[in-house]
């Protein structure tokens, strides 16, 4: 569902009681309270205190007016929905004018820029656009959901309340795009068995306009919903994995510009998915303190799985300082990107960070 549809419904700032209606027909037929009470059978209360909006009109009292006064008994019931509706919309408004502050700790104008959400007239439409966002009924229901779930993913309680809306919207956003993927039910088998194909399509990656489908239809097949979302400025995460119903999310943000970047943070959530608790979110970026055996395993088993450590030892051991020629033959007989091997040697100080980039493929990402 498309929230922004109807982020700025119209919200009156006064209201019209059925009461007034109801006086202005009685004066139109001539007819008093009493009058109406004893044609109607209801009690003079009754009909005072609807018309002082103390009371409302039932589908009962709606009918009796359809009979009295001529006027269709929706007329009066609709009437009446609207009252409720508009009063209710009133009072939240009031409350939405309190919780303004809100606002200015998230990068709305950002936000907007990237049709998250809606960019609005008013402060308190785009507080509402917000919330409708996040599909939360209040600001206390966002801080209660998102608080108690990113300290959990942190180990810790000290992350401030402008980093706790940043990530939280990032995260967000992937949730609505995952939504949107018809995906498998998890089949955690399924999905295991699906990264050695996922790991060729390294060889075909220099568009992400071809390789993305690819990889999104592999993993969609097994019950994981890859979704790219650009980060935010200033947010610092490159991916992130959690449960979603039957499916999980692999969220990754476009700081990846080459593909050893890219692959190894693939690789690193595949394991989170694979072998850590179900339900968990794991996020990977700086400053970010995740449980560290958890995060050191991850690191371990993409490294290893791209580059398979006695194969890369074989290798080594025949040109530890290894040419452009070498390094392309080398990831060709493993079926791997050169790229990406040049990364691993430089992440391991063989190469200097300087050396064989011209081999890495830089991405442009499509940022929306």
């Amino acid at each position: 569902m498309n929230n922004m549809q109807t982020a700025n419904k119209y919200v009156p700032d006064y209201l019209v009681t059925p009461g007034e209606i109801l006086e202005e027909h009685l004066e139109h037929a001539g007819l008093t309270q009493a009058s109406l009470a004893e044609r109607t059978g209801l009690s003079k209360k009754t009909i005072n205190e609807i018309v002082k909006a103390k009371s409302a009109i039932t589908a009962e009292t709606a009918l009796k007016l359809e009979r009295t006064l001529g006027r269709p008994a929706h007329f009066w019931s609709n009437l009446e929905r609207q009252y409720q509706d508009n009063k209710t919309r009133l009072a939240d408004k009031i409350k939405l004018e309190k919780d303004l502050h809100w606002l200015e700790i998230f990068p709305v104008n950002e936000m907007t820029k990237l049709d998250w959400i809606e960019k609005c007239k008013t402060k308190t439409q785009q507080l509402d656009a917000l919330l409708r966002f996040f599909a939360v009924a209040s600001v206390e229901r966002w801080e209660t959901m998102w608080t108690r779930e990113l300290q959990a993913a942190f180990r810790k309680t000290e992350s401030s309340q402008k980093d706790t809306a940043l990530i939280s919207a990032w995260l967000r956003r992937g949730e609505i795009l995952a939504q949107e993927q018809q995906c498998a039910r998890f089949d955690k088998q399924k999905f295991r068995n699906s990264l050695t194909e996922i790991r060729s399509l390294t060889i075909e990656d220099k568009d992400p306009a071809i390789f993305v489908p690819k990889l999104e239809s592999i993993c969609a097949a097994a019950g994981v919903a890859v979704v790219f979302v650009p980060a935010l400025r200033g947010l610092g995460i490159y991916g992130a994995t959690r449960r979603l119903g039957d499916k999980y999310i692999m969220q990754l943000s476009l700081y990846s510009k080459s593909n050893d970047q890219l692959w190894f943070t693939i690789f690193h959530e595949a394991c989170h998915i694979i072998n850590h608790s179900q339900g968990e979110l794991y996020i990977e970026g700086k400053g970010i303190e995740n449980e560290k055996a958890k995060e050191n395993e991850a690191d371990v088993f993409a490294r290893d799985f791209l580059i398979p450590p006695e194969q890369l030892s074989l290798f080594l051991a025949s040109f530890y300082k290894p040419t452009i020629l070498q390094i392309k033959r080398f990831a060709a007989s493993i079926g791997i990107a050169p790229g990406i091997v040049v990364g691993r040697l430089q992440h391991d100080k063989i190469l200097p960070m300087s050396w064989g980039n011209d081999l890495k493929v830089r991405y442009k990402w499509v940022e929306g």
